[in-house]
């Protein structure tokens, strides 16, 4: 009844703030003609509109906040307004320059929610249209493209994220937020996302956010969903997508409305892929993968604030190359028929922003039921060889004051409740178990004067986790049954302190300084039993690990210009690892053994964009990454990518007759050797990849049409990747691709 209370009276009390407008014009730069179509949105509070065919725009029902006003539309620079509402309206307005390099957005994944260049931590962003112009199966491999983050693969469809060497359960996945939880602690488990529906990807990379707690020590990946129908619209889309090295298809259908501040939307599609083509022109046996995902959000957005639900379904089949179905799948076919992971995934997220006051107030939850088999074949004892189901439940409550202009503080709770179940199959890779987890933070940032922006804050963790007495299913070289059973509490404190130095007005650097932690998860303390073809055990006794990373950056950005030079040292205690034996179980499997030991990771990244003036039409991007992870008992660690250079030259035009944003771009990927293995790892060689593509908007009345076409790895060159898992089934990584992508927007109701 109190809790009941309580959020009546939060209700009521936003009821309190006063309705205010925002108005305007936007019109072009260079010769001041009102541009129709413009969108006019509000990230913090979901809504917008879209500017008429004078370009005039009218933003009403806001509350009496500070808000930052985004004005995008295709073609043109992307503008940020800050708008402080008091006790009147405001008219803003904006002339847009022709877009030349893509500035600073606001983003939301860092400890304040702000523009980019008054963030202490780096975020990465990768919009919708950059991913679509990577040429790749699925979302995960697309943001590779940012200098630091890699992908273990296990074929097209099975991708783990690596940031700075470090993936698994030592990075986060978000979807709006909120933690995805898919037994992510094995590379053969990959997120269960869908790129479609999403605004962009923020990528931070390092353990500097406190906001996130444990299992955020290599950083996170959270995907920002598409903003709502503008106020009084219907819009819709479809896209198609072919990938030919796969013969894949990809479709997907995406509808959403506001009507007076009551938004919904609904999107599905399928994605279905054969098995890939190696560099050498053989097939990949059983690398097919076939996904079905649906979208369905309602919601309030008014003065009051932001009330949404989201509602996903993802639902994957992949197929496992390994030596027995290598054998077995002789026919290069779309269906799924032996060793392959059957997922489902089902997702509720609830995201309510509003006003008490003086604080801004964040409540988010969100239920997920993921469920996970394993299918071999008649070859096997049983088909069905695992079949478990995760439950979680996560909550957040997220508070923001502002002393003043310069000085504002984010304080926030945090819990987790979780529930592994196996079912009838007889592997149980993890046991039953439940655990909990509680915590709580709080950050401060401070301006001191026009450039120095000072951050720091601290977490406090707790977990407990209770594996009730319960048989593993196996038993032991003597003979005897092995039977399971944990229970202890962990806790632990996070801190960060960084800094951004404005050093003149295009030139900054920054510095941070973090410590942050993982606890040992379910697999890595009781973990007894064969996972695929490793017999792997955990141990009860392992202690959370903890990272001490310093992070410094530098950033220029001109009209012209931008460049990044970033660098890291993560020192890391108790680092938990997975390695080898050199024991067997009596049926011949190696064993594999959880343990603990100290390393570093080190190393760095660049990236420079380049638009020669007055040469509007060109344009010259290149990055590099380097990471290299120690062992202080000597060695290497297993997982850190090779150091690799990117190289492009893109030919640009903002807008040419009835198209808008053309591009026609080449260049290549160059892997260098990997001769810094660990002990149970072979060096990699080095390769190059080259590509090509060409890609443009096409105004169709009043819709902009996009169409892209886009070859990856030209040469159909023959190679492994370092951090490729189908080496060990002697696999090379996928030949030349040829994708073409077509999205069709659609107006219902304006």
């Amino acid at each position: 009844m109190k809790n009941i209370l309580f959020f009546l009276g939060i209700f009521f009390a936003s009821q309190l703030f006063g309705q205010h407008h925002i108005t305007g014009t936007v019109s072009d730069a260079e010769n001041g003609d009102p541009i129709p179509g413009v969108n006019v949105y509000i990230s913090e509070l979901s809504s917008g509109v879209v500017t008429d065919a004078y370009g005039k725009y009218t933003l009403n029902k806001l509350p009496e906040k500070e808000l930052i006003v985004q004005f995008s539309f295709i073609g043109y620079q992307t503008v940020y307004k800050k708008a402080k509402l008091n006790d009147k309206d405001l008219v803003i307005d904006v002339a847009l320059d022709i877009l030349v390099i893509q500035g600073q957005e606001v983003v939301v994944s860092g400890n304040f929610s702000s523009a980019q260049h008054q963030s202490t931590i780096k975020i990465n962003t990768v919009s919708v249209k950059k991913l679509t112009e990577s040429g790749s199966p699925s979302l995960v491999a697309s943001i590779t493209e940012v200098p630091g983050v890699d992908l273990i693969s296990n074929g097209p469809g099975i991708g783990t994220p690596v940031i700075r060497g470090l993936s698994t359960s030592n990075i986060l996945f978000l979807n709006n937020g909120m933690p995805l939880e898919n037994y992510q602690f094995s590379p053969d488990h990959p997120y269960m996302v869908d790129e479609h529906g999403i605004e962009k990807v923020e990528i931070i990379k390092g353990p500097a956010s406190l906001i996130y707690g444990s299992g955020a020590v290599g950083g996170i990946i959270n995907l920002i969903a598409e903003p709502v129908a503008p106020e009084n619209r219907i819009t819709g889309d479809v896209m198609f997508q072919y990938f030919g090295n796969t013969q894949g298809i990809q479709s997907n259908v995406g509808i959403k409305g506001n009507q007076n501040g009551v938004v919904w939307g609904i999107r599905g599609g399928v994605n279905s892929n054969k098995d890939f083509i190696q560099g050498n022109g053989e097939t990949a046996p059983n690398s097919r993968f076939n996904r079905a995902d649906l979208k369905l959000n309602t919601g309030i957005v008014n003065n009051k604030g932001s009330f949404r639900l989201f509602y996903e379904y993802n639902r994957d089949n992949l197929g496992i190359p390994n030596e027995f179905s290598i054998a077995s799948e002789t026919e290069n076919q779309r269906k799924n028929k032996v060793w392959f992971q059957d997922l489902a995934n089902h997702m509720v997220i609830s995201k309510n922003m509003f006003y008490i006051g003086d604080f801004k107030m964040n409540f988010d939850a969100s239920y997920q039921f993921n469920h996970r088999k394993l299918n071999g074949s008649d070859q096997t004892p049983v088909y069905n060889l695992v079949d478990m189901s995760l439950q979680t439940l996560f909550y957040s409550l997220k508070s923001m004051y502002a002393f003043n202009e310069k000085t504002k503080v984010t304080f926030g709770f945090q819990g987790m409740n979780q529930q592994n179940k196996n079912r009838e199959a007889p592997n149980h890779i993890l046991p039953d178990a439940i655990s909990y987890d509680l915590s709580g933070y709080a950050l401060v940032q401070a301006h001191l004067g026009k450039r120095f922006i000072l951050e720091g804050g601290l977490r406090y963790s707790y977990t407990n986790l209770n594996v009730p007495e319960q048989s593993s299913g196996q038993t032991d070289n003597d003979g005897n049954e092995v039977i399971i059973r944990f229970d202890n509490d962990f806790s632990n404190l996070s801190a960060s302190l960084g800094t951004t130095i404005k050093l003149t007005e295009k030139f900054f650097m920054r510095l941070n300084l973090s410590s942050a932690f993982r606890n040992p998860n379910i697999a890595e303390l009781t973990q007894y039993g064969l996972h695929e073809t490793r017999f792997e055990v955990g141990d009860p006794n392992l202690i959370p690990q903890q990272n001490q990373e310093a992070d410094f950056g530098l950033h220029y950005h001109s009209q012209h210009t931008t460049f990044d030079l970033d660098g890291f040292y993560n020192n890391i205690d108790h680092y938990i690892t997975l390695s080898p034996t050199g024991d067997t179980t009596t049926g011949g499997d190696i064993i594999y053994l959880y343990s603990q030991t100290k390393a570093q990771i080190y190393g760095g990244e660049a990236s420079v964009h380049f638009h020669p003036h007055p040469l509007d039409w060109l344009h010259f991007e290149a990055s590099w990454q380097y990471a290299i992870g120690k062992q202080n008992s000597g060695g290497y660690l297993p997982f850190i990518p090779a150091q690799k250079i990117h190289f492009a030259l893109m030919l640009k035009k903002a807008k040419w007759k009835d198209l808008r944003d053309l591009y026609i771009k080449g260049g290549a990927d160059i892997a260098l050797a990997q001769n810094n293995p660990s002990e149970f790892e072979d060096a990699s060689g080095g390769y190059t990849l080259t590509f090509i593509g060409i890609g443009f908007n096409i105004l169709m009345k009043t819709q902009l049409i996009n169409i892209s076409l886009n070859a990856t790895n030209l040469l159909d060159i023959t190679y492994y990747d370092h951090l490729s898992l189908l080496k060990e089934a002697g696999l090379y990584n996928p030949g030349r691709s040829i994708v073409l992508y077509i999205k069709v927007p659609f107006l219902i109701k304006n």
